[in-house]
Parts: structure tokens; C-alpha cells; sequence
């Protein structure tokens, strides 16, 4: 193919210096240019991410798993680089922020992955409102687990278009329901086969001018669920090698996962090809990384840690990176590295300026990338989550417990060298101290209602997940990401949402349910500041559980998912301001209310 020249950089991180150094590190912390799409003057390669759930480092073949083939995947390695040591958070929605960002998580505000913590702060300016403002058409395609409601929605932080899921785990994977552009859909077949023909319609609509394509897996975050054809070849598989703890590992989960991974390369394969078929393989860089640790105890190359863990193997991501012709095939980099560089790495290698935004705590990747980097800086990555925090340099780990690890000698984590090295473990230690003192400061006292009544984005959803319920009524699981309420039994129970209206109008109220024939006739109400709407059901609705005969294992947590009718309770008037929207029943005719998953509010044109 012939080759295109490569943009002239409106930036270049490291020949225009840094804007300021960091106390955390060492290295530069700079302040993006959010540029306007006038200032590109070339053509500028496309970019493609690609995000897998709940993959660990050793679930590809390139990493010497020999149980699991990605030759797809794999091929990112053969035809562009690997960086070895990189790192990204103990869980799903913190990697994210980072990636969207540049910046370490709790600066943004997500804290947990449910109930509001994993919405990401709306001062934070995103990878795709940089890419956005150049003239990029971006879109996102799968889960994204950084807010619900606009302006938390994906198409409020900077993607033109976005299908998927907007929760942190979804209740199953076949014909599932999902989002588009904030409307209710029903998805086709396998979710992440579904997840990537929606990509390819995004990249073959856009190949003529460039965009920015996410495609962010849903899997193998469990439930474990995986098209019978990929199965087959693992239902029976003694996984080779094993866990660092072989008694502790489940081989049907294994089995699961890999399949699962096996699918994800069929599907990355599927968008490699299609840039090929295009033409655009040589003006497209893709990406590829997961976004914590392994989800189960299976073979990570011996790592201490998996999911949730800040050790080694809980933060370690296979990363990879294609852009023929200018990033060397073959390439392997040993530098540490984490999900706080995409931003400044892709924004630069795409000649995308940045600046006038919050100081990034990522750098530039690109000398690294490009050829062999001469002198380039030792520097600190922190991991953290629940409270605890662990630093990582090229050569050393300080783990939570403020235990020492050499990490080239030592990669599995097993002998503490505080002692023999103690000036490195004070330094280390301190580091950490003044980590937590800037970074985590406030972090528990976010105050942040679910955001409603946007006139550019009129229907807001308002999930159980996001809900609180009083008196005898529980979650259909303890995970609540895709839980709904049930055991309304009684006139005291109730729901409630703590809202902030963003416009004074009208709006139309509608509650999700299922309720038993033996007892329709329930009304309800729903109230905000003086504002009430009631509503009677009429119908049953009572069908039965399902994704259970999907489950390739028991699932881990996830709620099994019913199909939800509609109940529309009519209109009421909502002035600006916050309080708690809540439903309560006003009359019972049977045992139970109903069962809830959702409530839509959605605000009428004038």
C-alpha cells in the first residue's frame, strides 16, 4: 500500500518540554490544548481502541499462554510494539477514567464501580473531547462504566454516537437490552459480536475522514457466557500452565474465560480486517489493553494479585500498538508505562494539541514508540483502590503494606527487600504519603446527585442500581449494576433517587416492572419537591428469570434479568433543583407491588 507522510505534529511533548513538573514522579505533568479542528492542516491517522473486560496479561498467546490462541491480537506484537510493564487500575471504571483522561482516577471523582462512584467529575475533559474538537468523528461501542445520565453519557463526554451498556456489568449477553445514543434497543445475538458490527459500521461510515473508534469488551467480565462455538474447544481443556496457586483455581471458570478471550480475538480480527479491506490500516493506529487483572485465579505469568489486587497482577495490562510505518514491527519496550498516557500518547502521535485543560498526570509514549528512546526518566505509577495504594518504578514495587519488592529479580512477589534497601522503601513511602495527601484528598465527600432534564438530551434513565430502597425491599443481587428491586410488600416501602433537575418543565414519568396477575391493581406515586404523578397497573407483566441457560458456570454475583414492561404513569411539572424522587404505593391488592428495574423521566418540548 502506499504509504501517506506523517502529520507534522502541532505538538510534541518532548520537544516543546513540559509545563510544569510533578511532585509524584519526577516527570512532567502537562496541561492539554483542547485545539480547534481549523488547526489540523494534514490528514490524521485514524484511531482505534480496543478494550477487553477483565482480561489478564496471561490471556493471550503472545504471553505464553498455550491453553488460549489470539492470533489476532497477537499480530498487534508481530506488526507494531508491545509495552511490556503497563499498568492500569485494580478495577474496571478507574482504568477507564484514566484512559478517558490522562489523570488519576480520584482526581476525577470515581470512587466505586456502582451507585454514582464511577461517574466520572463533568469538569474532566475527555480523549474524545480532544479528538472531538480536531474534527474527529468519534464513537464508542460497548461497556463504558463511567455515568449514566447525561452529561455523565458517553454522548455528553465528546462520542457523536454510542451503543452499549453504560453499567459496570450487564445480567446477560445474548439479545440483551442496551443504549443507543440514550434510547432503548434491543441488541442482536452475542453482545460483543453485536458491540464490534456496530464499530464497523461506525469506521466504514467514517472512512473518509477520520475518526476515533472505541470499542470497549464486555467480556470475560462474567456472567460467563460465550457462543457454543467458541465453547467447544474449551469445554474439555486441561489449561496449561496454571494459577501461581493451582488448588485455587477454578478450571470451568478458566475454560470460560479463555473461550471468551478466543471470541474477543475473533472479533478484534474482524476489525483489522476490515481496515485492510479499506485501505486504512496504514493511517489507522489500534490499540489494544485490558482494563484490570484476571477475574478468576488462572495462569498471569506467576503475578501476585489478580482483579482488585494493586499488587503486580492485579494492575498489569498486555498493551499493544500498530501504526505501520511509523511505530517499528516487532518493537518491544520495557519502560513502565500506564492508562494515564493514552491521552497525551495518541493526541501526539495524531498531532492533536493539548492544553488549557487540568494538568495530566500521563505523558507521552512517543519516543518510546518511534525508535529506541535515549535518556528517558525513572518515574513513579501508583495503583490504587479501596483505601490502599501501591507505587511502582522500573525496577521496584512498594506494595500497600509498605513491603519492598525487586521486581526484575523478583516479578512473582515473594521476598520483602525493605531491609536490605531501606533508603528506596522511605523514598518510596513517602512518595505514597504524598500521593494520598493530594490525590484521595475529598474523595469520600463528593456530593453528586443523578443528573436530570438536559433539553439536548431529554430522556434520562434512572436505574435500581442508581436507586435506594427503604423498608422491606431488596436487589435482585448484591452486585447492583444490573440488579432490579423486588419484595415491594408493603405500603411503607419505598424508592428513592436523590435527583437534580437541571430544567423547569414537563415531564413524563415511567416506571420498568413485572408484576404477578394475582396482583395487578397496585397504584403508586411518584413525588419530587411537591411535584406528584400517580399511576395504577393494569397489567401483568410476570415472566420468568433468564441468562442462567447461557451461563457456561454459576455466575459470580450479577443479577439474572427479566423482561420489563413499561408502566406510564402520565405527566407532572418538576421545577430546577435537587431533592429525592421517590415511588411509594399508595394502594397494594395483592401480596407485592411490583418489581422495578428502571425509572424514566423524560422532559417534553414546550
Amino acid at each position: 500500500m502506499n504509504r501517506k507522510p506523517v502529520p507534522r505534529p502541532i505538538c510534541d511533548f518532548t520537544r516543546r518540554g513540559f509545563l510544569r513538573l510533578s511532585g509524584l514522579g519526577g516527570l512532567a505533568v502537562a496541561a492539554p490544548v483542547w485545539a480547534s479542528s481549523e488547526q489540523a492542516a494534514a490528514r490524521r491517522p485514524n484511531v482505534v481502541v480496543l478494550l477487553s473486560d477483565d482480561q489478564g496479561w496471561g490471556d493471550l498467546s503472545v504471553n505464553g499462554n498455550t491453553s488460549v490462541a489470539t492470533p489476532s491480537i497477537d499480530s498487534l506484537a508481530r506488526d507494531g510494539a508491545v509495552l511490556e510493564r503497563f499498568f492500569v487500575c485494580p478495577v474496571c471504571s478507574p482504568t477507564r477514567a484514566e484512559f478517558l483522561t490522562g489523570r488519576y482516577h480520584p482526581r476525577g471523582g470515581v470512587r466505586d464501580v456502582s451507585t454514582g462512584g464511577e461517574r466520572l467529575n463533568l469538569d474532566e475533559r475527555t480523549i474524545a473531547d480532544a479528538f472531538k474538537t480536531a474534527g474527529y468523528a468519534t464513537g464508542a461501542f460497548g461497556k463504558w462504566h463511567n455515568g449514566t445520565q447525561y452529561p455523565y453519557h458517553p454522548n455528553g463526554r465528546g462520542f457523536d454516537e454510542f451503543y452499549g451498556f453504560c453499567s459496570g456489568h450487564w445480567g446477560t449477553y445474548f439479545d440483551p437490552p442496551l443504549d443507543h445514543n440514550g434510547q432503548a434497543v434491543r441488541g442482536r445475538g452475542f453482545m460483543a459480536d453485536d458491540l464490534t458490527d456496530h464499530a464497523l459500521s461506525f469506521i466504514e461510515s467514517h472512512k473518509g475522514s477520520p475518526f476515533f473508534c472505541y470499542l470497549p469488551f464486555n467480556t470475560p467480565h462474567s456472567p460467563m457466557q460465550v457462543p457454543d462455538r467458541f465453547f467447544a474447544k474449551c469445554a474439555t481443556l486441561d489449561p496449561q500452565p496454571l494459577a501461581r496457586d493451582p488448588q485455587q483455581q477454578d478450571v470451568a471458570f478458566t475454560r470460560a474465560a479463555l473461550a471468551m478471550c478466543e471470541n474477543i480475538d475473533w472479533n478484534v480480527g474482524r476489525v483489522l480486517q476490515r481496515l485492510s479491506d479499506l485501505g486504512l490500516d496504514d493511517n489507522t493506529i489500534v490499540i489494544y489493553f485490558s482494563d484490570n487483572g484476571p477475574n478468576s485465579k488462572r495462569w498471569n505469568g506467576g503475578m501476585k494479585g489478580i482483579k482488585g489486587s494493586t499488587d503486580e497482577g492485579g494492575v498489569r495490562s498486555p498493551f499493544l500498538i500498530r501504526w505501520p510505518g511509523r511505530i517499528p514491527a516487532g518493537r518491544r519496550i520495557p519502560q513502565i508505562a500506564g492508562a494515564i498516557d493514552l491521552l497525551p500518547t495518541l493526541a501526539d502521535l495524531a498531532g492533536i494539541a493539548l492544553s488549557g485543560g487540568k494538568p495530566l498526570d500521563g505523558v507521552s509514549l512517543k519516543p518510546l514508540l518511534a525508535a529506541p528512546a535515549g535518556e528517558w526518566p525513572d518515574r513513579l505509577i501508583f495503583s490504587h483502590w479501596n483505601g490502599k495504594v501501591s507505587v511502582r518504578t522500573q525496577r521496584y514495587r512498594l506494595d500497600h503494606e509498605k513491603r519492598l519488592y525487586d521486581m526484575q529479580a523478583d516479578p512473582e512477589q515473594t521476598s520483602d527487600v525493605a531491609a536490605q534497601h531501606p533508603e528506596e522503601a522511605e523514598r518510596l513511602a513517602r512518595a505514597v504519603a504524598r500521593w494520598r495527601a493530594e490525590v484521595l484528598a475529598g474523595l469520600q465527600n463528593l456530593d453528586r446527585p443523578f443528573t436530570v432534564g438536559y433539553p439536548e438530551f431529554p430522556v434520562t434513565a434512572l436505574p435500581a442500581r442508581d436507586g435506594v430502597p427503604h423498608g422491606a425491599i431488596e436487589r435482585s443481587a448484591n452486585a447492583p449494576n444490573c440488579s432490579f428491586f423486588k419484595n415491594w410488600t408493603g405500603l411503607g416501602d419505598s424508592i428513592t433517587w436523590d435527583v437534580e433537575v437541571a430544567t423547569a418543565g414537563t415531564y413524563e414519568a415511567a416506571i420498568d416492572y413485572t408484576c404477578p396477575a394475582a396482583d395487578v391493581g397496585a397504584t403508586v406515586e411518584l413525588s419530587l419537591n411537591g411535584s406528584r404523578v400517580q399511576g395504577t397497573v393494569t397489567d401483568a407483566n410476570d415472566p420468568p428469570l433468564r441468562g442462567a441457560e447461557h451461563d457456561r458456570v454459576p455466575r459470580k454475583g450479577e443479577s439474572y434479568v427479566k423482561e420489563f414492561k413499561t408502566l406510564r404513569l402520565g405527566t407532572f411539572t418538576l421545577g430546577r433543583g435537587r431533592g429525592p424522587l421517590t415511588l411509594r404505593a399508595l394502594k397494594m391488592t395483592g401480596k407485592t407491588v411490583m418489581d422495578v428495574r428502571a425509572l424514566t423521566l423524560t422532559l417534553l418540548p414546550r
